[in-house]
């Protein structure tokens, strides 16, 4: 296993780094490009990191001992306590099936269920096959709700949702 660590200012360079790496890497699991997020300046990216450290917020990078090799993140929903988001998603292509996707996804549930949210939600692509079945190994369903994918019109998001245990202390 990785060593997770908190997106915070302090290493908003090592989140611009991977976020960077997984926008070429896959960039249909995205709404945003490469060519958009590129022309953030350093400024930017230190906000965008302070974002992901609030109380309706948090967000992993998956160490590799400096080296930034995956990311996650989750918002509670402003509207609805209950529903946290998992977002941003993304592993490192050597990183995969090393079990680093599935530590992100726990963390993320455990710091939702902590927030008292019972439902766990994400979006996905259509063309991403693998994502799905993996999201499907950890108990996520489709929901039935779909979107246009807003880059590709080939493309469709389907969202997904998992129930998260009740906490009771």
């Amino acid at each position: 296993m990785l060593a997770l660590q908190s997106i915070t200012p302090a290493v908003a360079d090592s989140f611009r780094e991977v976020r960077l790496r997984a926008l070429q890497d896959a960039p249909a699991a995205f709404c945003s490009t490469y060519a958009q997020e590129a022309r953030l300046t350093p400024d930017d990216w230190q906000r965008r990191a302070n974002q992901w450290t609030s109380e309706q917020a948090i967000a992993y990078l998956a160490l590799d001992g400096q080296t930034a090799q995956a990311i996650a993140a989750s918002i509670i929903d402003p509207d609805n306590s209950a529903r946290a988001y998992l977002r941003s998603m993304w592993v490192a292509p050597p990183y995969r099936t090393c079990g680093v996707g599935k530590q992100l996804v726990e963390a993320i549930a455990e710091w939702a269920t902590a927030k008292q949210a019972s439902s766990l939600y994400l979006d996905v692509t259509s063309n991403n096959e693998a994502a799905i079945a993996f999201y499907h190994r950890l108990g996520f369903v489709k929901t039935g709700h779909t979107e246009p994918y807003p880059n590709n019109a080939k493309l469709t998001v389907y969202e997904m949702v998992r129930q998260l245990a009740c906490r009771t202390d």
